[in-house]
């Protein structure tokens, strides 16, 4: 059923969100298709497991969006799923919705919901939803059979996972953590855990356990589509007492019941637990200082029923020194310390933290169950010792109220930490066992009295805030440790053909880091200084007529104002993408809606030139959809005021913190070489992978305390729950170091695609990626620079200015290199593509060790 924009102004509620509902409720179909878009704002999304088997998704999702008068819980249709996987559709953005449905669940009594089928575009929060303060307080509408509840809307799922990782407990079936209260157990019939062997071997049922906790995984996840268990969770715990260790697994129901009351160092009495054979697949903690016997054979395991385990926590006052369990062992290693540490060797550390990186995501390697991410940052730390920094890579580790909240100048403790050695490289990786604790999660911890926490917390008196402060930084692009030197073995880097780079970045996610190596040659160097100046109307016009870019798989043109796009991504346009196509122009943004489909679009300037040669009729047809487009815009311009987004990825749409001179500004270069060849091989390139300007996410910035909360928020994922205050905050990007960066163009072998990448040098100590990277002499060429990625002092002190090293480039002609690139999709229409490293192929050595 369609319906246009008088069926709904008759309505006496005042809420078009209602009417629509109400209109669907009365379709005979089921289905209502809208000629005029409903203008919503997203106020939560949620995730879980999809309950279909086989799932062509793993995941589905639900929305909670509002036209400001009401909420409503919605399902997001499967093929819409790219919208938010890409980072499009998020809390705190606008949403025009063209069509809906009503999905009534066969199998049970009275439930429905609604299901959005279409999306048309996503734009900016229109300007009357900034009002908004507390969405809680929006009323919640729902009529008859139209259920609204707490959980997934498809009933058979019981829970919702975090939005983009999986290991973090989420949503209100998780108990949160209280302190216990106070209990009476009989100790006089306990068994100790070198005793269960017998027990095991036996049909007795085990005598209660009296247990610490040494040590806690993160959660696991492991729920497939068309599986029957609630609750498929899994944690570990290392538990010991007089005797010896032993692993405990708590098992699914348990897990949401107990995780956060199960921390290290409590005390638990155990009863109605099971024995079973030790899985051996997994890894384990390093227990080197407790003078105790590990029992790998057999394992605890505490389940949810058959039987059901009985699980009591010991107040810590009740717990007794005659039942002689173990202190939580420590191994705290100092930064002086670790660089004499062996590989892979556990250690506990403690620091103040001097820079936090932004959370990015890398996908799982199983190739079982469900699409999976791992989240992580990069932290900086100081206690010292030395005057390096530990550099810490620091995964999830199911303690997502630390994690979102490390910041600059806090004290961070993280236990468990592995030594990672990479030729001259030294860092420290989070375990599956890993704990995190920052300032104001300290008090009470077991290792408080530890010596070296000691030293420690006695060094940082010795400080003073504002000197500290000063060496501070977040964000930016940041991957350590630095690629191998040039005259390593490189044989193990996968080497990715630059046509094949199109279905790499296609597949990116929202925050998903990926490391690919292309190999070609640079056919032009670009130096752009930083921060930009805003462009002049006139510079604009220059900078479209020397656009390249590139060819379009579909045989469709794109309009000739998409300068600054990344051509590669100009829209995610496949059989699950929203059916409407993008052209964006420096100036303003349009969309052009149609039943035809939708296509991703790569220009080349032969075929620019090819297409203006095309039959009058396709100009007439491209100039009534140019009418209904701007018939869409002062539509739009009157009912949202906002901008519109699409769900691809490029480098236009940015978040509302952003400084808008800098996002307006130029990004044609300051400086320009071009080898022989691209000339005259340029317009025969069927793919051309353009970067558009620098992101201003990817330059490291200044820590300001005052805006803790806001730059947190942007170094964080996207939240699943819209918060007005923190999204309408601003501040001032204080750039690291940095005056400029290059972009290479890197033309395939075969000549047919090539590549833009950026080059940002590492100009001073300040910059966080200067760390834990030897400073190499070299003669400052800007070949030498970007293998190196960093300029070098002269023997006076000084550092050359980067745009001087633009007359070494001719040295790039006919050179075959290796280019390691770093990709990332920091959300919405932006990708980073940075180049890491370059070599000479040259002087890349063989598996024989020969160049």
């Amino acid at each position: 059923m369609m319906e246009g924009p008088s069926d709904r102004s008759d309505s006496g509620s005042g809420s078009a969100l209602q009417a629509v509902v109400e209109q669907l409720r009365s379709t005979h179909t089921l289905s209502l298709t809208l000629t005029e878009p409903l203008s919503l704002a997203v106020i939560a999304l949620d995730r879980y497991l999809s309950a279909q088997h086989p799932a062509a998704e793993s995941y589905s999702y639900d929305l909670t969006v509002t036209d400001g008068r009401w909420r409503i819980k919605c399902q997001l249709a499967d093929s819409l799923s790219r919208w938010l996987k890409t980072g499009s559709l998020r809390c705190g953005a606008g949403v025009l919705v063209s069509q809906l449905s009503m999905v009534h669940d066969e199998t049970r009594l009275s439930h429905s919901y609604i299901r959005i089928d279409s999306i048309h575009s996503v734009v900016e929060l229109p300007e009357r939803f900034l009002s908004i303060q507390d969405v809680g307080s929006i009323p919640e509408w729902y009529q008859d059979h139209v259920t609204q509840s707490d959980g997934p809307l498809q009933l058979s799922r019981k829970y919702y996972l975090p939005l983009w990782i999986n290991d973090d407990p989420y949503g209100s079936v998780w108990v949160p953590y209280s302190p216990p209260p106070d209990v009476v157990i009989d100790v006089s019939r306990i068994t100790l855990l070198a005793d269960l062997e017998a027990f095991f071997h036996s049909s007795r049922r085990p005598l209660p356990l009296l247990v610490r906790i040494l040590h806690r995984s993160r959660i696991r996840y492991y729920g497939k589509p068309g599986q029957n268990i609630d609750f498929p969770f899994q944690v570990y715990c290392e538990v010991a007492d007089q005797s010896g260790v032993m692993s405990m697994v708590v098992w699914n129901d348990l897990c949401p019941e107990w995780f956060n009351r199960l921390t290290v160092g409590s005390v638990l009495y155990l009863q109605q637990y099971s024995l079973k054979h030790s899985y051996q697949n997994r890894s384990r903690p390093q227990i080197r200082t407790l003078s105790l016997m590990t029992f790998h054979s057999i394992e605890i395991s505490l389940n949810p029923r058959s039987p059901a385990s009985v699980v009591t926590v010991i107040p810590p006052k009740s717990v007794q020194p005659q039942w002689y369990l173990p202190d939580v062992p420590y191994n705290f290693a100092t930064r002086s310390e670790v660089d004499s540490m062996n590989n892979n060797q556990a250690c506990d550390i403690i620091g103040l933290v001097t820079y936090v990186g932004r959370v990015e995501r890398i996908r799982s390697k199983e190739k079982t169950g469900p699409e999976k991410f791992w989240a992580y940052r990069w932290v900086h730390a100081v206690d010292g010792t030395t005057d390096s920094p530990f550099i810490l890579e620091i995964f999830s580790s199911s303690q997502p109220e630390i994690f979102n909240n490390i910041c600059p100048m806090t004290y961070l403790v993280c236990t468990q930490m592995r030594v990672c050695k990479t030729g001259c490289s030294v860092y420290l990786t989070s375990s599956t066992e890993t704990q995190l604790f920052i300032t104001g999660c300290h008090k009470k911890q077991p290792y408080v009295n530890e010596p070296k926490v000691k030293a420690f917390i006695q060094w940082t008196k010795t400080l003073k805030d504002s000197v500290m402060l000063r060496r501070t930084s977040v964000g930016g692009h940041y991957c350590y440790p630095p690629a191998p030197p040039t005259n390593s073995n490189m044989t193990n880097e996968l080497i990715t053909a630059v046509a094949d780079l199109k279905g790499e970045l296609q597949s990116l996610q929202y925050r998903e880091h990926r490391r690919v190596a292309v190999q070609g040659y640079v056919a032009a160097v670009q130096y752009h200084a930083w921060p930009p100046q805003p462009e002049t109307p006139h510079s604009e016009q220059q900078q479209e007529g020397v656009s390249v870019r590139g060819v379009s798989d579909t045989g469709g043109a794109a309009s000739p104002s998409t300068v600054d796009e990344m051509t590669l991504t100009q829209r995610e346009m496949d059989s699950t993408s929203p059916d409407s196509d993008i052209t964006v122009s420096p100036k303003r943004r349009r969309v052009q809606t149609g039943s035809k489909g939708v296509h991703r679009q790569y220009l080349t300037r032969s075929k620019m030139q090819s297409n203006r040669q095309v039959a009058v009729s396709s100009h007439e047809e491209e100039e009534e959809e140019r009418q209904d487009e701007g018939e869409l815009e002062s539509e739009e311009s009157e009912v949202e005021d906002a901008s519109v987004r699409q769900p691809a990825v490029g480098k236009e749409i940015v978040h509302t913190s952003r400084v808008p001179d800098v996002q307006q500004a130029a990004s044609h270069p300051t400086a320009l070489w071009e080898s022989r060849v691209w000339p005259l091989v340029k317009q025969q390139v069927t793919d051309h992978f353009c970067c558009g300007r620098l992101d201003q996410e990817s330059i490291p910035e200044k820590f300001h305390f005052d805006d803790r909360e806001v730059l947190l928020h942007h170094l964080n994922l996207s939240p699943a729950r819209w918060t007005p205050d923190l999204t309408s905050q601003t501040h001032t990007h204080t750039p690291v170091a940095c005056t400029g960066y290059f972009t290479l163009t890197i033309l395939g072998l075969n000549q047919r695609a090539a590549v833009d990448v950026q080059f940002v040098p590492v100009i001073s100590p300040d910059d966080p990626r200067a760390a834990g990277v030897p400073h190499t002499q070299h003669d400052n060429s800007l070949l030498s620079c970007i293998s190196t990625g960093q300029l070098c002092v002269q023997p006076d002190g000084s550092c050359p200015a980067p745009e001087s090293l633009m007359c070494s480039a001719p040295q790039l002609e006919s050179e075959r290199v290796l280019c390691i690139v770093d990709l990332c999709l920091l959300g919405e229409r932006r990708v980073e593509t940075i180049c890491s490293k370059l070599y000479r192929t040259a002087d890349i050595c063989q598996p024989d060790g020969t160049p």
